[in-house]
């Protein structure tokens, strides 16, 4: 038995390699803000000034898998795309920036100039779109409002969107391209059909879990330091009102259905603060209660720097020198917590007051 499972693991695996259903990680690198740096969504750069050029996607990043075009020429298209994040926040924030020798966003519909993501924030990947669902026999409609962009969510932003929406969200689920999930705004000087400089800075949320009911049952994909997350996109170039012969679909993905597959796409890596934004030594931690009846209580060291020695306070008279400590409260109530902590650069201490409350 154990030999016939051996073998259809590695006859999926093989599957799944000659598929190509892998997100590819080439080290694209995801640049975290401190929290009282965080963009303004305005059109201006100003404020990704700190931005390290390393983690900036260029259109040398990119190949036309239209077909059009053999190579990348800056006088045609000139991208350049920088994404970062906050911790606490399960936001990506993007400002990208991009020359084109013809702008194309006269018309109200898909024919528009566009910036299409395909975001998985928790790496599930697979299908995102009805027409790539694995069983065809089931009715289009019904899979595209129960299935598309559900795990992972496609984005199409029109650059720039004049007398439309600014995106279109590739799905039921059009509440992701609206406030309090996202944000945009834009700066350029160009008419339809000129060539110029184009500024969209804007903010995403990715979601594990976004239906087309609505918010209320929608799950956000937690980003944390190191995590990977499923990020792919393609800029879409028309250079020509009538003539599609000259749209150029500038891949960053080497495949060219990542549009709907988001095992298709790459990943990217959400970089910790950059030292010079860290404390040498910074208390902090969390809490969970285990056991409601036991009034059981495990406590999680989050401290920042390198530390020698721990010390909790738990409020009730009992103390600890564990990292991470199970603690259980004899009588109900809510106590102050306190977390010190030292190591060679010094000491810190972190009190929360009534965070802890048990019954």
């Amino acid at each position: 038995m154990s030999c016939k499972k051996g073998i259809i693991g590695l006859t999926f695996g093989f599957f799944i390699l000659l598929n190509g259903w892998a997100q590819e990680d080439r080290g694209y690198k995801i640049y975290q803000f401190p929290a009282n740096m965080i963009p303004r969504i305005d059109g201006n750069t100003d404020d990704w000034a700190d931005f390290p050029d390393a983690y900036m996607v260029g259109t040398d990043q990119l190949w036309d898998d239209s077909g059009h075009y053999s190579e990348v020429d800056p006088r045609n298209l000139d991208v350049k795309v920088r994404v970062a994040w906050v911790k606490g926040l399960n936001r990506l924030y993007f400002l990208y920036e991009a020359y084109d020798n013809y702008w194309d966003f006269s018309l109200s519909g898909l024919h528009n100039d566009t910036f299409e993501i395909v975001v998985d924030g928790d790496l599930s990947g697979g299908p995102l779109i009805a027409e790539q669902h694995p069983n065809q026999s089931l009715d289009r409609m019904e899979t595209y409002f129960a299935f598309q962009g559900v795990h992972a969510q496609n984005y199409h932003i029109f650059t720039p969107a004049v007398g439309k929406d600014w995106a279109l969200a590739w799905g039921p689920q059009n509440w992701i391209k609206r406030l309090p999930y996202s944000n945009i705004a834009y700066s350029y000087d160009f008419k339809p059909g000129e060539p110029g400089r184009l500024v969209a800075e804007f903010w995403i949320t990715l979601f594990d879990y976004a239906g087309a009911e609505g918010p209320d049952r929608s799950v956000e994909s937690i980003l944390s330091d190191n995590k990977k997350i499923g990020l792919t996109w393609a800029v879409i170039d028309y250079d020509d009102v009538f003539d599609e012969s000259k749209k150029g679909f500038w891949n960053l993905s080497k495949n060219h259905k990542m549009y709907g597959n988001s095992s298709l796409g790459t990943i990217f890596t959400l970089m910790p603060l950059e030292p010079k934004y860290q404390k040498p030594i910074e208390a902090q931690w969390s809490f969970r209660v285990t056991d409601t009846g036991k009034r059981e209580v495990l406590f999680k060291d989050e401290s920042r720097g390198e530390i020698s020695g721990w010390h909790w306070d738990f409020g009730d008279g009992a103390t600890s020198t564990v990292q991470n400590p199970v603690h259980y409260y004899k009588d109900a109530g809510k106590y102050i917590v306190v977390l010190e902590i030292e190591g060679p650069a010094g000491k810190s201490r972190m009190s929360k007051v009534w965070d802890v409350a048990v019954k």
